[in-house]
């Protein structure tokens, strides 16, 4: 039997808990080796990234490596959904559940190429689990930019359980692998 999505949430938890701050700075800058070789990121203008979370793969290295000659964006909660506001290097807030929000004016998804968007395990076909609020799934329902997943490896497990609405992504990189799920 499969496990239910809060079961594997409880078991990533754990393995993330377990990576010291060494692992977790190399998993950084291996993951954004891994990006910068991927021409869907190389050659996108208005990249959508997201400020991490204490227990998530950091990405203010990833952001600021990437920030020259693009333009970023970073999510901003409002209530049930996200808003996307372009980063400029220092209009950062503390926000909803204590996470770095840009402050400013929010944006159309529609503008945005790439997201490069966190998740607690991936699956190699693709699939991502949240942290269960659904927030990237609606915000990226109706849009058609490449989606690419990062996380630590050890959040890759054999199977997610997925519904229809689940947003599935393009690319999952880790710091030991890149994934390129087959589609169709």
């Amino acid at each position: 039997m499969a496990a239910s999505k809060d079961e594997i949430r409880r078991t990533i938890r754990a393995l993330k808990r377990g990576l010291d701050n060494r692992q977790r700075q190399n998993a950084e800058a291996d993951v954004l080796f891994r990006l910068m070789q991927c021409d869907e990121i190389t050659q996108s203008h208005n990249l959508l990234l997201y400020y991490s979370l204490p227990d998530e793969l950091p990405t203010l290295s990833i952001i600021k490596s990437l920030l020259p000659g693009r333009h970023i964006f970073l999510p901003r909660v409002n209530g049930d959904n996200l808003e996307i506001v372009e980063f400029t290097g220092h209009n950062l807030a503390t926000g909803a559940f204590g996470i770095k929000e840009p402050t400013g004016e929010a944006v159309d998804i529609k503008s945005i190429d790439t997201v490069i968007v966190p998740g607690m395990a991936f699956d190699r076909k693709g699939n991502r689990l949240g942290r269960g609020k659904g927030y990237y799934d609606r915000l990226l329902r109706n849009t058609r930019c490449w989606k690419a997943g990062i996380a630590f490896n050890c959040q890759i497990i054999e199977e997610v359980p997925h519904e229809n609405h689940d947003i599935t992504m393009d690319i999952i990189i880790t710091e030991k692998e890149t994934i390129r799920p087959e589609k169709g």
